[in-house]
């Protein structure tokens, strides 16, 4: 599956300022369970099927359509393919990994008690990958607009002293001071790199100096963007579920989240602007994230006939907390006297935020699966997600309340659309699926919609079965 990313925002992609915004909130609000080899080659169209790990995921009834207990585990290869625009420029990446990204069991108590109406009772344990942060790309073209903007907007209204190393400080331990002796903060130790790396200075060289130019001259600058970035988003679910004679199956699943995720960002920039007096600015963010969350989902399935079946389910919104740490470096050259000088400023410090909360929207499933008898089946699931309620916490908090604002306006409900079928011809099994998602995104230039087409082999040994799927 592919889903096009557009840069169209006029400054460089990665040299990016530290603060939770939309794109934060949409990393982690995002999803997509990748699962069972079965699971994967239907399109993810099991909430109203059940009797797979993957769909217990969705449905948390699932579990209890199993006849007898049940465990599996997926290994996958995934393969990523960046195609991204910047200005002029066009670029392309591939990469590819292994991975298991799904491993569970589900423990069947069936009930032998003839007055009972409940037919059996399930306990279930499943790991499952919900999002993949593995991924590199490189996006190159000509921009008339330069990175002193970046650190110009930081430093505007700041005095010189603020920003500035002292005299008996080296880069390293001003930094540092700036952002937690003299606490400051992250905005003063970006006008600091800006300052102390020449590519801007103060219009008066005076500690309660409060405005600066650029020296870089304007023009065209030859820009490149770099992101490398890996971990994943995991789920934990413990599920219970129970059928109900022999047409309702009902179910719940409890489930603890993690983040791990990490970015490095190089951005590169070069002129040969008459009146510059810095040519180059080689600047490197790195992020590294970690958070825990909890959610439940309930979940039931109706047979509304042998052949007919309606599901229906609710993921709760899930509540994280979050840890952030960041680190910087930046490297200029400058013409000094018609010689280049060269200037490196790497603190080596690793600055840690306080933790925050995000609260990421919930999401109602409708299903509906006819399965015709032994010789296969076909599934629908409709799924309806608001992204615009996701929400950074405490709302009380100045800056989480602009960020919330710019959700609400930037971020809408998805919908998602999933459609799966299976065919047996006696051991042998054909699947296919296809899978529909709309953008988050009010503005569809960020982020396209997602369309994907999936297709699946599976045999049946016996007690053993195997199964593949594209």
């Amino acid at each position: 599956m592919k889903r096009k990313l557009f840069s169209t925002i006029a400054v460089v992609v990665c040299a990016m300022s530290f603060g939770q915004d939309v794109s934060d909130a949409l990393r982690y609000s995002m999803d997509n369970i990748q699962g069972t080899a079965r699971f994967r080659a239907m399109g993810g169209a099991f909430g109203a099927l059940g009797g797979d790990m993957s769909a217990v995921s969705i449905n948390p009834a699932g579990s209890a359509v199993f006849a007898s207990s049940h465990a599996s585990f997926t290994l996958s290869v995934l393969n990523t393919n960046n195609d991204t625009q910047f200005f002029n420029g066009l670029t392309n990446s591939t990469d590819s990994k292994f991975d298991i990204n799904q491993g569970g069991a589900v423990f069947v108590f069936q009930n032998y008690n003839p007055n009972s109406n409940w037919k059996k009772f399930t306990l279930g344990f499943a790991y499952d990958k919900t999002a993949d942060y593995n991924n590199n790309w490189v996006s190159s073209g000509t921009n008339d607009r330069s990175i002193d903007n970046y650190f110009l907007s930081y430093a505007d209204g700041k005095r010189l002293e603020d920003i500035s190393a002292f005299p008996d400080e080296s880069f390293a331990e001003a930094y540092r001071n700036i952002g937690q002796a003299r606490g400051l903060g992250f905005g003063h130790q970006q006008a600091f790199l800006g300052f102390e790396s020449f590519i801007i200075d103060p219009f008066e060289d005076i500690d309660d100096n409060t405005q600066y130019f650029s020296n870089i001259a304007p023009g065209s600058f030859n820009q490149q963007n770099a992101l490398n970035s890996r971990g994943y988003n995991g789920k934990f679910s413990f599920n219970f579920a129970s059928q109900y004679k022999d047409k309702l199956y009902l179910g719940a699943n409890l489930n603890t989240h993690f983040i791990n995720y990490e970015r490095t960002t190089f951005f590169t920039e070069t002129n040969s602007n008459p009146g510059s007096l810095v040519n180059t600015v080689n600047f490197e963010n790195n992020l590294f994230t970690t958070g825990a969350g909890f959610s439940f989902q309930l979940g039931s399935i109706l047979k509304l006939t042998d052949g007919m079946r309606l599901g229906v389910s609710y993921d709760s919104p899930t509540w994280f907390r979050i840890n952030e740490e960041t680190s910087q470096a930046i490297r200029t050259v400058r013409n000094e006297n018609g010689s280049n000088v060269a200037l490196t400023i790497d603190p080596r410090i690793i600055n840690i935020y306080d933790a925050y909360s995000l609260k990421t929207p919930g999401r109602l499933t409708a299903s509906l699966a006819y399965v015709i008898g032994l010789q296969g089946l076909i599934s629908l699931d409709y799924s309806r997600k608001n992204y615009g309620n996701t929400e950074f916490r405490p709302t009380s908090d100045a800056l989480f309340r602009i960020q919330n604002e710019l959700i609400s306006q930037n971020l809408t409900v998805s919908n998602t659309l999933r459609v799966g079928g299976e065919y047996r011809i006696k051991q042998v099994s054909l699947r296919g699926g296809y899978r529909f998602e709309e953008s988050p995104y009010t503005d569809k230039t960020a982020m396209s919609d997602l369309n994907a087409v999936s297709f699946g082999l599976g045999y049946n040994f016996g007690n053993l079965k195997v199964r593949l799927s594209l």
